[in-house]
């Protein structure tokens, strides 16, 4: 409930007169920005922050803290705003200084850059799936390291508050993201709707008519309406009906006037964005009552009070929380030291011992040998967790192995479990099940994976993006990978997908050659947890490829000799994934006409990339430059190893429906035309000059 006083409102009240024009003051002087939501919304975030979220400025990292989602990250202001009145260490300098190169604030909220940002939001509608998979984690630590507590019982019991615009609630991704945490009942999720019905051109009635709050009851929300943002009592009465809802997800449709009090602006799409104005500006501070030729002014002695004040409220908040905690710790110490594990990040002893192993010539598609090595990894490692775009079985994830996540009370047949499951089931939500498991990711304490067919990811690409961004530890799973999908045709054959997604900075994009390869690229994916990992797998089954040993150091370094030639090689063969094999059959041959050939194995470019410069060259040394790269997809990135006069074996072009097998012949991957490659790539090198 509200911790609401004649006090503390009257303070508020004073504190929002001084702190709402702030927004105007910065957009003003910098003649961009987004100062109108922040200006409106401001008397409900100071009741929010200050009387609800439970959180602390001295220690933004706060374990038990709630978590504040801005999915409407525009309206950043409306963020900092609060993190400086609250003494998050935001200075009026820093306000002044908002949208500005190295500045703590910048154009839109981004993680890990200033304290208190819980996520990076900009693109509409990604908090929102963010705050979805925030309240699914919350979850899920629950049941690993509290199962049993009665609700709101736990330490580990917070709640996650998102703000969102028409924008957010247009884009399609809220839809997706809402009806799964309608359908999960994930309770303690509070998600606000700004329903000020402006966006960039004009009154949103031009492009929407439909009633949202019906739509977010018909996915299972409880909703609510605050009529009057204006009102602190509205505000607070409608916030206390919120937190009684403990069975489901909350939507509050919060009624406000953009930009206000703005006279001539508010209410326009003008207060969207950009300056309004040195008259609009003065004429809204003489509607506050406020000294209109003061700018980035707020009393010294009004900001010690708002601060003084977060940081006693903060004690408050604390102290039984620490209570419990410490209670819970002494009554479960293998939990606590599960916990500790967690927050460092460290994978259990044994996390590997049921990783499966191959023979050599057996042959089987990636996407089974991932199965198989999630589920030996799974065993051991309670925290690792995920799912698939309704594609459990085919892609590989988990199937019925472990038990599913699901709502409370619900029971299936098929996929037993529960809300202690580990099995997701995302739907057909690719564009949101990329959000969430962001907001998954972000919780930080456990180990997450999403799977769906690769050219399926495309729905997924601005989460992968934004994962990228915040260097989020994310586990794609895409399997299907190349036009050896065959039957389904050119739709589902990815063929530009591999370099589209190495070409998102910060993502590695692994494509292992064989079963082995498949494991010791999960191995350095669990064991380093450094940012996104996108998993590109077959459907076909490959040759399970020699020399283990090998494999497992190659791997790690993205790019290693599989197969070498007698002394100095006359040409270098690169490949990926199934692919690989093609290679090595295409050596073999070029042997027995006298050419040396060595096959580079590269499963993985960006890991190759982080080597040592003479790492690399020891790979591929400069002076062999007769070279191939062989791969079922477009060449469009080869050439950075291959030279001038190197020669790509790729698809260019869309797939055929048929025979997977005869899709790629068709389309010239074969040992064959490796071979033509290799002898063209020979006959345009140039002479090594003499000495060498």
């Amino acid at each position: 409930m509200s911790e609401a006083s004649t006090a503390h409102s009257a303070l508020d009240e004073d504190a929002v007169r001084h702190a709402r024009v702030l927004p105007l003051d910065v957009v003003q002087a910098k003649g961009s920005g987004h100062a109108g939501t922040a200006v409106g919304l401001a008397p409900f975030l100071s009741v929010l922050f200050n009387e609800y979220l439970r959180h602390d400025p001295a220690e933004p990292g706060w374990l038990g803290r709630d978590r504040f989602v801005l999915s409407c990250g525009h309206t950043s202001l409306s963020l900092y705003l609060q993190l400086f009145l609250a003494g998050y260490g935001l200075e009026m300098s820093d306000l002044r200084a908002a949208r500005t190169l190295d500045s703590a604030t910048p154009g839109h909220p981004e993680w890990g850059h200033t304290p208190g940002v819980e996520t990076t939001t900009g693109p509409l509608g990604q908090g929102i799936g963010n705050a979805v998979g925030m309240a699914m984690a919350t979850r899920r630590v629950r049941s690993l390291l509290d199962p049993g507590a009665a609700p709101g019982a736990s330490p580990f019991d917070h709640r996650i508050y998102c703000l969102a615009s028409d924008g957010d609630m247009q884009e399609g991704i809220s839809h997706e993201a809402a009806a799964l945490a309608g359908h999960l009942r994930l309770a303690g999720l509070v998600l606000v709707w700004d329903d000020n019905g402006i966006s960039i051109e004009g009154p949103t009635d031009v492009a929407t008519s439909e009633d949202v709050s019906a739509r977010m009851a018909a996915y299972g929300w409880r909703t609510l309406t605050i009529d009057d943002a204006e009102s602190l009592d509205a505000v607070r009465a409608g916030l206390d009906a919120a937190l009684e809802a403990d069975d489901r997800p909350v939507f509050i449709r919060l009624r406000s006037r953009i930009g206000h009090p703005m006279p001539a602006v508010g209410g326009t799409a003008k207060a969207h964005a950009g300056a309004p104005g040195e008259a609009e500006v003065a004429a809204t501070k003489e509607a506050l009552g406020l000294d209109p030729g003061l700018s980035f002014h707020m009393p010294a002695e009004l900001l010690e009070r708002t601060r003084t004040r977060a940081a006693r409220r903060a004690e408050r908040l604390r102290a039984p929380w620490e209570e419990a905690f410490a209670a819970w710790a002494q009554e479960h110490p293998e939990r606590e030291r599960t916990l500790e594990r967690l927050e460092q990040g460290r994978l259990p002893e044994g996390w590997d011992a049921e990783l499966p192993t191959f023979e050599t010539g057996e042959s089987l598609a990636t996407r089974v040998a991932s199965a198989r090595t999630l589920v030996g990894a799974g065993h051991r490692t309670e925290e690792l967790w995920g799912g698939s775009a309704d594609l459990a079985e085919t892609n590989g994830t988990w199937s019925a192995e472990f038990p599913s996540f699901l709502p409370a009370g619900s029971t299936n047949v098929e996929w037993p479990g529960g809300e202690e499951g580990r099995a997701i089931h995302f739907g057909i939500r690719e564009h949101a099940m990329g959000a969430v498991l962001n907001g998954i990711a972000l919780n930080g304490l456990t180990r997450v994976f999403g799977a769906t067919f690769f050219v399926f990811s495309d729905y997924m690409r601005p989460s992968v993006r934004l994962a990228a961004l915040m260097q989020l530890p994310v586990l794609y799973v895409w399997t299907h990978d190349s036009v050896a999908v065959g039957e389904d045709g050119p739709t589902h054959e990815p063929v530009e997908h591999l370099w589209a997604y190495r070409g998102i900075p910060g993502l590695a994009v692994v494509r292992p050659g064989d079963a082995r390869e498949t494991v010791a690229a999960y191995r350095r994916i669990l064991e380093e947890p450094r940012g996104p990992v996108a998993l590109a797998l077959s459907r076909q089954g490959v040759p399970v490829l020699e020399d283990q040993s090998a494999i497992e150091a190659g791997v790690r370094r993205g790019g290693y000799v599989l197969a070498d030639a007698e002394g100095r090689p006359d040409a270098i063969v690169l490949a990926t994934g199934s692919e690989v094999h093609l290679a090595v059959e295409a050596a073999r041959r070029l042997a027995e006409r006298g050419v040396g050939v060595r096959v580079v194995s590269m499963p993985c470019l960006e890991w190759f990339e982080e080597q040592t410069p003479e790492y690399r060259e020891e790979v591929l040394p400069a002076e062999v430059t007769a070279r191939v790269s062989v791969e079922a997809g477009t060449d469009q990135g080869w050439y950075r190893y291959l030279g001038t006069q190197g020669v790509a074996v790729s698809v260019e072009g869309f797939g055929s429906s048929g025979n997977g097998a005869e899709v790629l012949r068709r389309k010239g991957i074969t040992a064959d035309a490796v071979v033509d490659a290799v002898e063209a790539s020979l006959a345009a090198r140039v002479p090594a000059p003499q000495g060498r």
